[in-house]
């Protein structure tokens, strides 16, 4: 059964909500907004390509480090203050960056806004568990549609709001995401009177723990492999769709097309998930989309290009899948939190090959259908371990119980 946070009430309910999707909107566009301008900050910075991998393996090398310590952070001063935390440094690092001329500090500005982006985002499951135990998947498609929504918006956005402010218009493009973040801190004032003190929790639950379980390694592959995917895709495909012929801004729409299109998904599959007993069947309806999109961009990626952007978005709902597997695995808020540090922090540690190594096979080929050929190949054992992961079980019939508490 899971603990309810102290003062949760039909007063507190709605204020949760709106933070909750206030701040999985804001939880992607540190991350994707480089990926439109990725020419201009490296011209601007003098970046090499080997930088500009870095770059953009950035995202998943935060969530892998920063995120195998959100669960102990909230464990320690509360879930909700650690949330908090984590905004004003999304803020910090966005608002900051984009006025250096410093690669390094660009680098280490970007660090600190994807810390605060990881801690939060490993942090999301385990609050909607706390507050909504009854109406996960419910829930869970409230937040990943805002988390779509704010991907969409900073890759169909940056660009625009760049070319608007040219000629060092690119620096607009991303400051303008660290306003929406410091708007999302605001209601988060609000609920850190709801944190519970280390007593008051009941398990104590870390990596440790969840490493020993089959179901932990399954979720951690599963999410580590489809976030390559993602970022792969989010760092890469802007740029793959310009040197197909089409300009930065049209890039930056038909990037914005594959995460849009992921947003009335994101509605429905975590809604889909949390009601049938199996979801495995929804999952090999997603991932048959990878292999459609990525052999029809080496085929025709100028002519069918806006029909592989759909398909290949529609591949990328396995995030909200694997989410509300997060939550749907778990029985306890305590157990949600353990398995998603663990699956998020191992997960993209394994993902952060991903856009090093598709920008390192771009370079090597001179192309991109080896590159794409790869992603291909990696939806074989995606699938594979999803469908182990997907299978009905939870995380505490696997863990050694807690000898400590009472509850079992």
């Amino acid at each position: 059964m899971a603990t309810r946070p102290r003062g949760t009430g039909r007063a507190a309910g709605p204020l949760v909500v709106v933070g909750i999707v206030v701040l999985a909107f804001n939880l992607r566009p540190a991350a994707v907004s480089v990926g439109p301008v990725l020419d201009e900050i490296r011209a601007a910075l003098h970046m090499s390509p080997t930088v500009a991998g870095v770059l953009t393996t950035l995202p998943v090398l935060a969530f892998a480090g920063f995120g195998a310590l959100a669960p102990v952070l909230a464990r320690t001063i509360g879930a909700h203050r650690v949330t908090l935390l984590a905004l004003l440094a999304v803020v910090a690092g966005l608002g900051l960056r984009p006025w250096t001329g410093l690669t390094w500090l660009f680098l280490l500005l970007s660090l600190l806004a994807l810390a605060g982006m990881a801690t939060a985002n490993v942090l999301l499951p385990s609050l909607v568990k706390l507050h909504f135990p009854d109406h996960v998947g419910r829930m869970t498609a409230v937040y990943t549609t805002a988390l779509a929504v704010g991907l969409t918006a900073s890759s169909m956005l940056t660009v625009p709001i760049s070319q608007h402010f040219e000629p060092q218009g690119w620096r607009f493009g991303l400051v303008v995401w660290a306003a929406t973040a410091a708007l999302a801190a605001l209601p988060w004032l609000g609920l850190l009177r709801h944190d519970q003190t280390p007593e008051e929790t009941p398990h104590r639950w870390g990596l440790r723990e969840v490493g020993r379980t089959r179901l932990g390694w399954a979720m951690a592959v599963f999410f580590g492999l489809q976030s390559l995917q993602a970022y792969s895709i989010f760092g890469w495909f802007a740029q793959v769709y310009r040197d197909a012929g089409f300009s930065a801004a049209t890039a930056g729409i038909l990037l914005g097309v594959i995460t849009g299109a992921s947003i009335p998904l994101s509605l429905v599959v975590p809604n889909l998930a949390g009601r049938v007993r199996d979801p495995r069947g929804l999952l090999i309806a997603m991932m048959a989309c990878y292999p459609i999109g990525y052999l029809g961009l080496i085929l025709a990626p100028a002519a069918g290009a806006w029909a592989w952007a759909v398909v290949v978005g529609v591949g990328t709902c396995t995030f909200p899948f694997v989410l509300t597997l997060i939550g749907l695995r778990a029985r306890t808020a305590a157990g949600t939190a353990a398995l998603s540090g663990f699956t998020q922090s191992v997960g993209y540690l394994l993902a952060s090959v991903g856009p090093v190594g598709i920008g390192w096979l771009n370079g090597l080929t001179g192309g991109w259908t080896v590159p794409l050929l790869v992603l291909l190949a990696l939806c074989v054992p995606q699938l594979l371990v999803g469908l182990y992961a997907a299978k009905p079980r939870y995380l505490e019939d696997e863990l050694v119980p807690d000898r400590t508490s009472g509850d079992w």
